[in-house]
């Protein structure tokens, strides 16, 4: 006959167990995931976004515990989405793909105006963001820049999309891939982080939509 002390026992013995197979899902998903930042080889994604999304912020304690960078957790998420998307990605004609872009990476004298659908820029030149909108918008995409995540919901609520690419930060990028992950999300971390005057790669940027190969192929025709 199962006893309380029993049944508080074997309860106990099964919250080690569970915690204990936590731990070491937690330590299998750093591993993984430095072999993808490191030597760009992925191994179960499924398994490692499931871990993500299942202990994202234990998992960022014990990285940091265990002398690992702080957005080590981050880095890992954006990696693994944009590997697991990529293809699916490139697959979605630009038409019914958008960029999202943070309204940040604006210059400190930028003259653009709010609008109901974000920041709407002037093309001064003085930021990335004229840069990638220049070279985007001909190929068919539609571009975004918002000052706040009620804006992204305004977005998905009021346009049609198959696919986005994003760029912000690291907490901020991997939380807005998985919000999108219906979307084919594909990310670009900023190259400089900050409220203010933050900067990206602007050509990770363009061979993420496929500029390059669009104005090989337009070249072709001419």
């Amino acid at each position: 006959m199962l006893t309380f002390d029993s049944f508080y026992s074997i309860f106990g013995q099964g919250i080690l167990l569970v915690i204990g197979i936590l731990i070491l899902l937690g330590i299998i998903t750093l591993i993984l995931g430095e072999i993808l930042i490191h030597k760009n080889r992925l191994f179960f994604p499924s398994l490692i976004l499931f871990a993500l999304d299942l202990l994202y912020s234990p998992l960022k304690k014990i990285a940091k515990h265990l002398g690992f960078d702080e957005n080590l957790i981050d880095h890992i998420g954006v990696d693994v989405r944009n590997a697991v998307n990529k293809d699916k990605f490139n697959s979605i004609p630009p038409e019914e793909k958008i960029i999202v872009l943070p309204h940040c990476l604006r210059s400190a004298d930028c003259e653009a105006s709010l609008k109901e659908s974000g920041i709407q820029c002037t093309y001064c030149n003085k930021c990335a963001i004229g840069v990638i909108k220049e070279k985007a918008e001909p190929m068919g995409y539609r571009v975004f820049i918002v000052p706040g995540s009620s804006f992204i919901k305004k977005i998905v609520g009021q346009n049609k999309f198959k696919a986005v690419l994003g760029v912000a930060c690291y907490d901020d990028l991997y939380l807005t891939m998985t919000a999108f992950s219906d979307f084919a999300p594909q990310g670009v971390l900023l190259s400089r982080s900050g409220c203010f005057e933050t900067g990206v790669d602007v050509k990770t940027v363009l061979e993420k939509i496929g500029y390059y190969d669009y104005i090989k192929e337009n070249n072709k025709d001419k």
